[in-house]
């Protein structure tokens, strides 16, 4: 959500002298996005920001796309993920993705990333399922907690410290800039008053990392670009910034900050839109009331989705559309084939008056494909599930979150 925030210290004027205590110069560094067209930030460090000392062999790090499946729906269970790592970047499984964007679930089990990490092409979209901590970066620290979807721009070196216990995260990766739609912004970006949130449900960096900076010493940047994961050594910590002004920086905000809108008859899913990208969007799904006509059909209706694929993550709650769908589950409708309420689930909604489900929901409009790390994860029966005598797994979990 990219409104001016600035913290620490900053000269009065832009690409002016700002000078140390010792008399030498403060460096002076532009992050953004989009050439200079994009938001940006000026950031003033206490030592050059492009001093490496060693440069790594790069690790491959992409996703297997599989684009020979057969089209059908899928259900993945990834409630009992098996963790391909304790550490943060190891712990990351991609499961669905195409050329703009990818989702991927980690649960690490480090509380502290030993290392600083940049994404060098995507801005990345984190959805906070299980956990607390804190996302440290070059411009301040940001406390973070379930429900919360903490964005961070491409090229910002950060790291994540998480409090001790579980942590369940889904990582909704765009290879373009993440924003708020559109359509609730006016034309000098304020939110509008329709909008389904406003500037007062998103947190910005409160304050400096100061303790993470030493004169001297080895800092290992783990960058991530072109399927490879690069490792550059610097002198001094990317943190010692000393203030910072601008319009890009990581934020925060909480599904449960979001604010339902309703209708006396079946809202379509736009309704629900939380962040958009290039052809994708991100939408919430939270507790509401359902629609209030008289002859009202909570449930949606069957629809064909020929120009977009849907993927929902649930989150918490009993969603009254689907059966047999666990927590941590995603389920992914290709576009191409209709998709609609299991059997029994319309006639089931007639005359319910709320919900208080909690979901992800990503829709793009290029085709996704499953990964070759997501295979684990697919219940092979779900593309049959719709038959009317088909017996359904019970979900295995309670809520994790209320």
């Amino acid at each position: 959500m990219p409104f001016y925030q600035r913290l620490g210290q900053i000269p009065r004027k832009r690409h002016t002298q700002f000078r140390q205590p010792d008399g030498s110069l403060y460096h002076e560094q532009l992050v953004g996005t989009l050439g200079f067209h994009g938001v940006s930030s000026l950031l003033y460090h206490r030592h050059a920001p492009t001093e490496i000392r060693q440069v790594g062999a790069p690790e491959p790090y992409a996703p297997k796309l599989l684009k020979d499946r057969p089209l059908e729906p899928a259900h993945l269970r990834t409630l009992n993920q098996t963790s391909t790592g304790s550490d943060y970047l190891q712990a990351r499984q991609t499961v669905l993705g195409n050329a703009d964007v990818t989702l991927s679930i980690c649960n690490p089990t480090e509380q502290r990333m030993e290392y600083y990490y940049k994404n060098a092409l995507a801005d990345e979209v984190i959805f906070v399922h299980e956990g607390r901590g804190e996302l440290w970066s070059q411009l301040g620290k940001l406390a973070f907690e379930p429900g919360d979807y903490v964005v961070i721009p491409r090229t910002i070196i950060h790291q994540l410290h998480f409090e001790e216990g579980p942590v369940r995260l889904l990582i909704i990766e765009s290879f373009s800039p993440v924003e708020t739609c559109r359509r609730y912004r006016n034309h000098f970006g304020q939110l509008l008053e329709h909008a389904p949130y406003c500037e007062r449900d998103f947190r910005g960096p409160s304050e400096l990392v100061e303790n993470d900076v030493r004169e001297s010493g080895e800092y290992v940047v783990r960058v991530k670009k072109d399927g490879l994961l690069h490792t550059l050594v610097y002198g001094h910590s990317p943190f010692d910034v000393v203030g910072w002004d601008g319009y890009f920086y990581p934020y925060a905000t909480s599904i449960h900050d979001f604010e339902p809108i309703t209708g006396r008859i079946h809202q379509p899913p736009p309704v629900h839109q939380q962040f958009e990208g290039n052809n994708f969007v991100i939408c919430s799904f939270v507790p509401r009331l359902f629609d209030y006509h008289p002859l009202a059909i909570p449930a949606p209706y069957n629809h064909s989705n020929v120009d977009s694929d849907e993927v929902l993550y649930y989150v918490a709650g009993n969603f009254m559309s689907r059966r047999g769908v666990d927590l941590a589950s995603f389920t992914w409708h290709p576009s191409g084939i209709p998709h609609g309420p299991h059997p029994g689930t319309v006639e089931a909604s007639i005359g319910k008056k709320e919900t208080h489900e909690l979901a992800v929901m990503v829709d793009t409009f290029r085709p996704l494909y499953l990964t070759e790390a997501a295979l684990p994860y697919v219940d092979p029966r779900y593309p049959m599930s719709w038959q009317p005598d088909f017996q359904h797994e019970p979900p295995r979990a309670a809520d994790m979150m209320d």
